[in-house]
């Protein structure tokens, strides 16, 4: 029986100086593969493992941070998280044939975002904001879509102009407006902490591609000033800015959510109060299970709980860009690249608001932060690393392409 999981090597040539006696094995399992029986690919042991706990701790730690119904909302996540495994452990054994098909061609996966993102707006507003779709039993938010699409968008057309992005400043203007449209119908959501989010990405995507900082100067330029209405123009924005700068002046008002965060944190000390144990989450602290969440794990669980939980998105981005650095071609590496710190950069701004070293935003925590779209998205985007680094470790590519690496490894 083949296994689901193996440990992926660190760099290809450690598989090129194996002797062939060690192929040997895989052998047999390759050549079935040829004459047609299908063969599950080996997983990352790694990553599989950070989703996995990271899936379970986030079902203990919903259930620990609802304050009422506990029960309502640990079933429902129950529910999200099984859809999103099940997403994850298909998408890692299907993607590289999917994304052949004409529907999932990345320009195609672009239009019916941007058909989501329009829809959103004319929906009816919750909590003053347009950004889920209802369909009753379920609401979609288009948004977490496009953090997904737009890193495999970005990913395909730059490894199409692979090389020639230093040289030609040009190259950089279809992904841009690709970007900025995508951007600009988050934000008619009212909602700019995710186009923050999605926009470093693609900027740090571009970078390691190949694109010079100069480039991307006049563009950041352009923006600023749209960036500058946004922050300090727009009301409840400004007051939010003032209230992270001094938040106890503004406790009573603007400045609550924050204050009552903080007294969440310190009061968890070192070993926190135990789980179940917060007292901050009963209405004191709103949205104590969703943006909050981890205020409430570190009431509970302490400060090194909350070091372990930081510990292991570091771990998984120290992962994702391993891979991505040793992936089998440039598509691959982007993709793993961009997903991996899609989901860690958006754990650290979740973080980095709950203490307050960034000012309040709904940006919810991977994994932990009760919600569909998100935590279902979030597993899709595993499933479709973990896929693309499997891809890579195949045999069929050991065998017919060790040349390459040979070369790329010189």
């Amino acid at each position: 029986m083949v296994r689901l999981f193996n440990k992926a090597p660190k760099r290809r040539n450690n598989f090129i100086k194996k002797s062939p006696a060690l192929y040997k094995d895989r052998g047999a399992s390759f050549s079935a593969a040829k004459k047609g029986e299908w063969q599950p690919y080996r997983l990352d042991k790694r990553l599989a493992f950070i989703a996995f706990a990271f899936v379970l701790f986030g079902l203990i730690f919903t259930y620990s941070s609802s304050a009422f119904d506990s029960m309502m909302y640990f079933k429902r996540q129950l529910v999200f998280d099984a859809m999103g495994v099940l997403a994850a452990l298909f998408l890692s054994q299907t993607y590289d044939k999917l994304q052949k098909l004409k529907i999932f061609r990345p320009m195609n996966l672009m239009y019916v975002t941007w058909a989501l993102l329009v829809i959103v707006l004319f929906t009816r507003t919750q909590a003053n904001v347009h950004r889920w779709i209802d369909f009753g039993f379920f609401k979609l938010q288009p948004s977490e879509i496009a953090k997904v699409t737009l890193v495999i968008y970005v990913a395909d057309y730059l490894d199409n102009v692979s090389g020639r992005l230093a040289k030609n400043w040009k190259l950089l203007l279809k992904p841009m407006a690709v970007a900025g449209v995508t951007l600009a119908l988050i934000l008619a959501e009212k909602d700019i902490g995710t186009p923050t989010l999605m926009g470093a990405v693609f900027v740090f995507m571009l970078l390691v591609a190949g694109a010079r900082i100069k480039h991307l100067a006049l563009p950041a330029l352009a923006v600023s000033p749209l960036i500058i209405h946004q922050l300090f123009f727009v009301g409840y924005r400004r007051e939010r800015i003032f209230s992270f700068l001094d938040p106890f002046a503004t406790a009573g008002s603007t400045g609550y959510q924050l204050v009552q965060s903080f007294l969440a944190v310190g009061s968890g000390g070192w070993f926190g109060k135990g789980l179940g144990n917060s007292e901050l989450k009963l209405e004191y602290l709103p949205a104590a299970h969703t943006d909050f969440i981890f205020s409430i794990m570190c009431e509970e669980v302490g400060l090194l709980g909350g070091v372990v939980i930081l510990g292991f998105f570091c771990w998984l981005l120290v992962r994702g860009v391993s891979l991505a650095r040793v992936a089998k071609t440039h598509f691959h590496s982007l993709v793993i690249f961009g997903l991996t710190i899609t989901i860690c950069m958006q754990a650290f701004f979740n973080m980095a608001m709950a203490i307050g070293l960034l000012p309040t935003k709904g940006i919810a925590l991977p994994f932990f932060s009760y919600g569909g779209s998100s935590v279902i998205m979030t597993l899709v985007m595993m499933g479709i690393i973990l896929n693309m680094a499997a891809v890579d470790n195949t045999q069929n590519n050991l065998r017919e392409d060790i040349t390459n690496y040979k070369n790329r490894n010189k």
